[in-house]
């Protein structure tokens, strides 16, 4: 299935007046009790998510009668929802507020984040951010490219191939069981540097624009990572998971890596993981 540019420009101005009608107006300016935790302190859920949730499945309904949407607060209320991603001709995975930790700290690294799927198969994405005002945009086979809302474009490409020791990106070690997470620990000054945005939105945008080399995941529920991976992948990057095979957005473990190129992976997979 075909999913054209019209099409993705209408999700990416759905997208845009639910984050400028529900989430801007909320960004350090929450209520009092407006957030929760999760499964854990730094797993939060906010009106905000709800209430952009709500409007993006309404909306995206409405664009295309009979698709299948799985949201992420849906989703964590009821697991059964992922189940059967892979199987309709149709269907759009959404965060509605990706980096909720940072929203709710006052902190403007957060973003909205849409992956449209046909029969498991990741065939269009969109990352918009609501502050810079702008989205990030990737159809499969036609690139990736930066677009603001007058239309103008820039196309996003990744950074040069390089070894582990030249490279620097992001390192999600958070949710990595152990032995694995002290051995990538005590791998990190191997890099040539790494961080933690807490913020896939962000992330993915900043390896496909080659503003960082690459990231590493473990924990992969889709909401956070099918858009994502196509905008990468889009821009010139390969990633796997951790044991090689492709990504899959039916899949929530086994961890991702994202390069430049294989060569690239292979070096931060040994450096990392070895």
């Amino acid at each position: 299935m075909r999913f054209s540019a019209e099409q993705l420009g209408g999700v990416a101005a759905l997208m845009r007046s639910v984050a400028r009608q529900e989430i801007m107006p909320r960004f350090r300016n929450l209520a009092a009790g407006s957030v929760r935790t999760k499964s854990g302190p730094l797993d939060l859920v906010t009106e905000a998510d709800e209430a952009a949730e709500k409007l993006i499945d309404a909306g995206l309904r409405a664009l295309f009668p009979g698709c299948v949407v799985v949201g992420e607060e849906a989703a964590t209320a009821d697991r059964s929802l992922l189940l059967g991603l892979g199987e309709p001709d149709l269907a759009f995975v959404v965060d509605p507020v990706d980096g909720t930790a940072n929203f709710a700290s006052g902190l403007a690294l957060f973003g909205v984040m849409v992956a449209v799927l046909s029969r498991g198969e990741i065939i269009a994405s969109a990352i918009h951010d609501p502050v810079g005002d702008d989205t990030a945009l990737a159809i499969r086979g036609e690139g990736a490219w930066i677009e603001t809302p007058d239309g103008r474009r820039a196309d996003l490409r990744v950074s040069a191939p390089a070894t582990a020791a030249d490279m620097a990106g992001n390192v999600a070690w958070r949710f990595l069981p152990e032995p694995e997470r002290g051995r990538v620990c005590a791998n990190l000054p191997k890099l040539r540097g790494s961080w933690d945005y807490r913020c896939s939105a962000h992330e993915y945008r900043m390896v496909a624009a080659g503003h960082c080399d690459f990231l590493f995941f473990n924990r992969l529920y889709p909401w956070d990572h099918a858009p994502g991976w196509l905008l990468h992948a889009e821009a010139g990057g390969f990633s796997a998971r951790f044991d090689g095979t492709p990504y899959d957005p039916t899949v929530t473990t086994g961890g991702l890596i994202c390069a430049p190129d294989r060569d690239s992976w292979q070096s931060l997979r040994d450096t990392l993981l070895g």
